[in-house]
């Protein structure tokens, strides 16, 4: 089993995680689309990298890149992407798990790259650590809607030795369909100092992603015209109808929309807007909730409500697929400043506690060295 045998007292651990479009929060000078597990997968490896006893790898896609780059501490491995061709990608990928030779490989989401990685681990002795990305991974969704992808996904859940899940109810619901137990994972983020801004704006981010819902805000810009709007939203591969909505978007005078935004400028739009909207309905804990809680921005959302934090710590109102109430909440929180300011410090105060990426970073940790000493004990 390579070193696992050496004292982890008195070596590095190796963590490697795979995540094929996290290179671009690395190098925002390269264009792409980067969505919620890339973000937690470049805030772990950072955190983990201040502390010398890990030694950090992230496996991303091919960007032009040099085959081998470090930024901070951490080494960034370049593999062909899957999506390219699939042969000559997952050969890539194998490769660079290989040159790597980490103790721990970390994956998120339901993918053929998962696959693949729980393959290599299983086939090398390594440890194989997985976090789910989405609710439809957990509440059997994905097993039923893809049934050969959802068998190869289900073997890979069983070879982590470790499955994070996002909230409670992912617990619940991954046990009640696979048997399998997780560990709850927040999101983490950095809690920066918070600024004095202007709100003046109403805010949704994300990807042109179907169950996102994106239309739906145009819509409430429409129907809200004495308030302004900002919408950033990127388009997903494969999304023929992202010039419809832009077009939408471009007919509506009081929406303006950005098709991108670089991860490490977002939060300026975050601290500019009176309500974050979320539209989407289904996710798993969006990033952008985070975001949204440490610039005490309160949440408004259609339907997604991830154990019911948006009633139990008073930072936002979900309507549960209600439209007139999302429409009537908006207007609401609007015209009341000092409840929409309100639920914002309850935001930040909520993210403070249990988003912080420096305590999480910590859980890993512990869960690193415990997994890999029970390992060597085998």
């Amino acid at each position: 089993m390579d070193d696992l045998g050496q004292d982890i007292k008195t070596r590095q651990i190796g963590v490697c995680l795979v995540s094929p479009d996290a290179y671009l929060l690395f190098n925002p000078g390269v264009t792409g689309v980067q969505g919620g597990t890339e973000v937690d997968f470049y805030m772990i490896s950072t955190e983990l990298a201040k502390d010398k006893r890990f030694r950090v790898s992230i496996i991303t896609g091919d960007f032009g890149q040099a085959n081998i780059e470090t930024y901070s501490d951490i080494t960034i491995y370049k593999a062909t992407d899957l999506r390219k061709n699939i042969f000559s990608g997952a050969a890539s990928l194998w490769k660079a798990l290989r040159q790597v030779n980490a103790d721990i490989y970390f994956r998120q989401g339901a993918a053929i790259t998962t696959d693949i990685v729980a393959m290599f681990c299983r086939l090398h002795h390594k440890i194989f650590f997985l976090r789910t990305a989405h609710d439809l991974e957990c509440n059997g969704w994905y097993l039923k809607q893809y049934p050969l992808r959802g068998r190869t996904y289900l073997w890979s859940l069983k070879q982590a030795r470790r499955v994070f899940v996002q909230k409670a109810a992912d617990v619940t619901n991954l046990f009640g369909t696979t048997g399998i137990n997780a560990i709850i994972m927040p999101n983490g983020h950095h809690i920066a100092p918070l600024q004095g801004n202007q709100r003046d704006c109403i805010l949704w981010v994300g990807r042109s992603e179907k169950f996102k819902q994106p239309g739906l805000f145009v819509r409430l810009a429409r129907e809200n015209p004495s308030e302004q709007f900002v919408m950033i939203c990127q388009q997903i591969k494969g999304d023929n109808d992202y010039q419809n909505l832009v077009s939408m978007a471009q007919q509506t005078p009081n929406l303006k929309f950005l098709k991108y935004v670089p991860f490490h400028e977002i939060d300026a739009y975050f601290l500019r807007a009176k309500v974050f909207v979320i539209t989407s309905d289904a996710e798993g804990f969006p990033n952008t909730f985070v975001q949204a809680g440490k610039c005490s921005t309160p949440i408004l959302s259609l339907n997604v409500n991830p154990d019911g934090f948006l009633d139990k710590y008073r930072c936002g109102i979900c309507c549960n697929g209600d439209w007139n109430k999302l429409t009537n909440s908006l207007k609401t929180l609007s015209e009341q400043s000092s409840r929409y300011i309100e639920m914002g410090k309850n935001a930040r105060r909520y993210v403070e506690e249990n988003h912080d990426i420096s305590k999480i970073i910590e859980v890993y940790k512990k869960y690193f060295i415990e997994t890999l000493a029970e390992s060597q004990r085998r």
